[in-house]
């Protein structure tokens, strides 16, 4: 994020598209009738607002993913205002709320039970400081920068222990799928 924001290096903007496009515009979809349709515009504008905001981004604030998904919410958000999809007696954060209040159908419920036990499974054979670091940052919700201060380790190595922790769940999560 560094590189876009003070080099504005078209490589790193490409790494970070690349990583983000699939993960705003599957949260597009919601559940709105026909949200599909406008799923990429809102991938487009969430990226061009993170290339001409970039300068704008303050780590010590936010981790890149929170800071890039407010801005896809806002987006989401301002797309819905635009084009009257809700009175103005309702207030954004009722919407999200009632999107995330909406139970799941069985199907759901059975593939996000596999995919959590697949995930336990996984964090089981991490090794304890790896699973510790993963548990602070997406189970509690800290930052890295919390979770150092909390563990009393480094930030450096709560990065690498985080990297290194997914890794490892990746080919763990993807050899129990084969």
């Amino acid at each position: 994020m560094k590189r876009v924001a003070k080099d504005r290096d078209r490589d790193a903007f490409a790494e970070l598209f690349e990583h983000f496009a699939p993960l705003i515009r599957s949260y597009s979809l919601a559940r709105d009738p026909g949200a599909h349709l406008v799923a990429d515009e809102l991938v487009q504008e969430v990226l061009i607002r993170v290339w001409l905001k970039a300068h704008t981004y303050n780590s010590s604030k936010a981790n890149v993913n929170t800071w890039i998904f407010t801005l896809a919410r806002n987006c989401r958000i301002d797309y819905l205002r635009r084009n009257g999809r809700y009175a103005s007696e309702v207030d954004a954060d009722d919407l999200f709320a009632a999107i995330e209040a909406d139970e799941p159908g069985p199907f759901e419920t059975t593939q996000q039970r596999h995919t959590a036990d697949r995930i336990q499974r996984g964090l089981d054979q991490l090794p304890v400081d790896q699973s510790n670091v993963l548990a602070k940052i997406y189970l509690e919700g800290k930052t890295q920068q919390e979770a150092a201060a909390e563990l009393r380790i480094p930030l450096g190595t709560v990065k690498s222990r985080v990297r290194l922790a997914l890794q490892k769940l990746e080919v763990l999560i993807r050899g129990e799928e084969q």
